[in-house]
């Protein structure tokens, strides 16, 4: 059987959390697809040398595996970055795309997190959800991540950040980070972890 649960929204609006969470749940396979264009991103601009060659970041992209999400530190603000640079080439959201779909329709079921997975990758999947939060609250989540990580930064910094990739996301004309027509609104900003994923928990239990 194969079940495809597409998870979006900003970053820091809790999608990662409930995606594991909701996976373990089902017993479905999870993929973090913002991790692809992270090892994407931190690669090309390792090999250029602190610049990201377009043709470069296609290449890395067609080369990808699983393997290369076991980096440890593709949950760095440096990698978060360089992805939200590679996910508007073109080129390489098409290299990605295949691999995405293919994890999505394994059998045994899929949950996929990202920005543009209920519009772009899987917009057939059996349950779309929007997670999402306020700019305060989701600033303050980030922080209080970065700083556990052992990160010298500011709540002003990773605020100014945030808003800047928001943007990008958004304003890219290549599979641009919008709600699906069809998915579910999930707002966090005052809701605990347990109750978040206890609301996304439902939403899929009406449909399997």
């Amino acid at each position: 059987m194969s079940f495809t649960v597409a998870i979006d929204g900003p970053a820091a609006a809790g999608k990662g959390t409930i995606s594991r969470a909701v996976a373990a749940h089902f017993g479905f396979a999870h993929l973090d697809t913002g991790l692809l264009y992270r090892a994407v991103g931190i690669r090309a601009l390792e090999i250029g040398r602190g610049i990201i060659a377009p043709d470069m970041a296609e290449k890395v992209a067609r080369e990808l595996t699983e393997a290369h999400l076991q980096r440890p530190d593709l949950r760095s603000a440096r990698a978060g970055q360089t992805a939200s640079r590679v996910a508007a080439l073109p080129p390489v959201r098409a290299a990605l795309l295949d691999f995405q779909r293919r994890f999505a329709r394994r059998a045994g079921g899929a949950v996929l997190d990202g920005r543009d997975i209920g519009t772009v990758i899987c917009p057939d999947a059996e349950v779309k959800l929007y997670v999402t939060a306020s700019d305060a609250v989701r600033a303050q989540r980030r922080f209080e991540e970065l700083t556990a990580a052992g990160a010298q930064t500011t709540l002003e910094a990773v605020a100014a950040d945030l808003r800047q990739r928001d943007l990008r996301d958004s304003a890219r004309d290549i599979a641009p980070m919008v709600r699906a027509g069809d998915a579910v609104l999930l707002d966090t900003s005052e809701l605990s972890i347990d109750a978040a994923v206890t609301q996304a928990v439902a939403e899929i239990q009406k449909r399997l």
